[in-house]
């Protein structure tokens, strides 16, 4: 997408209506592309998001020595074995995608050789330290700045070894980089859970023929020998969700999503807006190789603010932006409380969720963990996006029934997990304009 975008979105006088697909789950392309190189023999992936973040993780791969040819949405990648990569000949920038940063660091703890991790100017604000320290707890030697942030240098040659950890909060990427880092270590690593993550990971380990074993809240990786597989990517459901919120705010909707994922550890947004009376049903339900998916479709009814369950705000976690949009809807108040890791995401999503909402003339108290929003109808206005792809589209969703048009200021980002974003939505015959 070209710099300097912002979107105009004017209020649709009839209802959504239409079939979509959305493009592919981010969080699963960025883990095929790196459990495939570090396979064994020659994967291929459709289905996988063509986007900045994602592209960021084929980058580094391919810096590494890794052959990975993509056709659109279709991948080849060359495995290379768990101890095939090449020492990088430059740093490793990932741009704006904290997944693929923290995942590497498990990657590059156990090479053979040393690198430099770094990111763009947002990204090496985001916390590191809750990654580097239990890396190093493994032996590794994972040095971050004294802010604990990015640039990581990572120390090559370094022995492994297995370990129990227990995560300070919930969250799949620091999961995902002790796993991976286990695969190099000397016995066991065990991750426990304070509350389920996306288990992406596991699944796309036990795809590639190393299984993990879960009990209760644990967790446990030995070393191994991944083998390459094909597989298909589903449709992300954090970007379906929000075409779900425009569904359910927008009357006479009626739309269908179709080919989006339903991990059980992901479709706690579908519980959510349920719990507030939207009218989603569940179609044509495929289990995948490596990942379930299914058709959904959301129809307009007026929904009611809920008080958030504490136990369904990890498996949401990225779908709250669309969520606090269909809060400012709903009659009476809505209550997200538990959900500090919005504070660490692109942006400080409380904050700029919050910000966004006041300036279209919505209630709203923040909290430290997390917003009071009290339901209502949003006016026009303008709103920054604070760089953020979610919060973009989530405040262009928040337009299409305010009482006058919304602009959303510094849009670009949207290409990071959903390129085509505006596009796709014109199909339904959602009034949105992308604007130098």
């Amino acid at each position: 997408m070209r710099a300097g975008i912002d979107y105009l979105v004017s209020p649709v006088a009839g209802g959504l209506q239409g079939k979509i697909r959305v493009p592919g789950d981010k969080s699963i392309s960025h883990r095929a592309v790196i459990l495939a190189s570090l396979a064994e023999g020659v994967s291929d992936c459709s289905g996988f998001l063509d986007s900045a973040d994602t592209r960021a993780t084929m980058a580094a791969f391919r810096q590494m020595g890794v052959r990975i040819t993509q056709e659109d949405e279709l991948l080849s990648i060359a495995g290379v074995g768990l101890h095939g990569l090449l020492a990088p000949p430059d740093t490793l920038d990932v741009g704006n995608s904290g997944t693929s940063a923290r995942l590497l660091l498990g990657v590059l703890a156990g090479q053979s050789f040393a690198s430099t991790l770094t990111g763009d100017e947002s990204l090496v604000r985001r916390p590191m330290r809750r990654v580097a320290d239990p890396l190093n707890s493994m032996n590794a030697d994972v040095r971050v700045t004294p802010e604990g942030t990015l640039p990581a240098r990572i120390t090559g040659n370094r022995s492994l070894r297995g370990i129990e950890y227990e995560l300070p909060v919930a969250s799949a990427q620091l999961k995902s980089a002790l796993l991976l880092a286990g695969l190099y270590a000397r016995g066991k690593t065990v991750v426990i859970e304070p509350a389920p993550t996306r288990d992406h990971t596991e699944r796309l380990l036990a795809h590639f023929f190393c299984p993990v074993t879960r009990s209760g809240k644990r967790i446990m990786i030995e070393s191994g020998v991944l083998r390459a597989n094909r597989m298909r990517i589903p449709g992300d459901i954090s970007s379906a969700a929000f075409f779900l919120v425009a569904g359910c705010i927008v009357p006479g909707s009626d739309l269908v999503i179709e080919g989006v994922g339903l991990n059980p550890t992901r479709r706690a947004v579908l519980d959510i807006l349920k719990l507030m009376g939207a009218d989603i049903s569940v179609a044509n339900v495929v289990e995948g190789a490596a990942e379930p998916c299914a058709d959904l479709r959301v129809k307009y009814r007026p929904m009611h603010g809920i008080s958030i369950p504490a136990e369904l705000v990890p498996g949401a976690i990225d779908e709250f932006p669309a969520i606090m949009v269909a809060a400012c809807y709903a009659r009476g108040e809505t209550v997200l409380k538990d959900a500090a890791e919005l504070r660490v995401k692109e942006s400080d999503r409380i904050q700029a969720l919050a910000d966004g909402l006041e300036r279209i003339g919505i209630a709203v108290e923040t909290r430290p963990d997390g917003l009071r929003v009290e339901g209502g109808r949003p006016c026009g206005g303008v709103v920054y996006s604070h760089g953020d792809h979610r919060i973009a589209m989530a405040f262009s969703v928040a337009g299409l029934a305010a009482s006058g048009p919304i602009t959303i200021q510094d849009c670009k980002n949207v290409d990071t997990s959903f390129p085509g974003f505006a596009d796709c939505a014109r199909q339904l015959g959602w009034e949105i304009k992308e604007v130098e």
